[in-house]
């Protein structure tokens, strides 16, 4: 059984891992963006409370959120692990998780940080191009289509969706080590976290990852 917590800035490649960790261990990534967007499909009554937040375009509060959370973990697929990914965001937040996971008897196993240098965030951040029909994902260095505007596969534009600009990357980061990154410390304190170099290919990152989680101490 594995219940994690996966910790990185924007770009640090926490989505791709998290995808390799569900193939591995069978187990569930819940993204706070999925599990809203579905608790405001089903029309739950914690999704229509953060409808009234989003419709306002104010920000869900972190008890709805948690709310909603809860919701999701107590799923069957939940049974052996999940694998939080991009929350909690803040110490507040992990606090309040922490309480409502103590109330389910399922504390966090390890909190994995995927350490990345600004600098490489930047230009991993920047390249990204993606088809305007069908969605498909490139890199200006990385990944780069045939041609530098079309899509490899369908023949549509490629565009640069705007917080993959600059001076957003740069405001972005600007905000994760104001809010998120402390969790750094909050998670090490209790002795749950393991840093991880994100520099490498996928295969690489991903067997520092498992590294992590076989070994016995967590």
């Amino acid at each position: 059984m594995k219940r994690l917590i996966l910790l990185g800035a924007p770009g640090a490649g926490k989505g791709t891992q998290s995808k390799r960790l569900v193939e591995s261990f069978h187990i569930p990534q819940i993204s706070t963006g999925d599990i809203l967007r579905a608790a405001l499909k089903n029309g739950t009554d914690l999704g229509v409370r953060a409808k009234s937040f989003m419709d306002k375009g104010e920000l869900v509060p972190d008890d709805v959120v948690i709310g909603i959370i809860k919701e999701r973990l107590v799923e069957q697929d939940c049974t052996n692990g999940f694998i939080l990914d991009g929350f909690p965001r803040t110490v507040v937040q992990a606090d309040a998780l922490e309480e409502t996971l103590g109330s389910l008897g399922q504390p966090i196993d390890c909190v994995v940080n995927i350490h990345v240098d600004e600098s490489e965030l930047l230009v991993r951040l920047t390249g990204r191009r993606i088809c305007s029909d069908c969605g498909e994902v490139y890199h200006t260095k990385f990944n780069a289509p045939k041609d530098a505007n079309k899509c490899d596969k369908c023949g549509s534009d490629l565009y640069q969706r705007d917080d993959d600009k600059e001076e957003t990357i740069s405001e972005r980061l600007k905000i994760y080590a104001s809010t998120t990154a402390p969790l750094i410390a909050y998670y090490d304190k209790k002795a749950l976290l393991t840093t991880v170099q994100g520099i490498g290919s996928e295969q690489e990152i991903y067997n520092r990852i498992e590294a992590v989680l076989n070994n016995p101490a967590n």
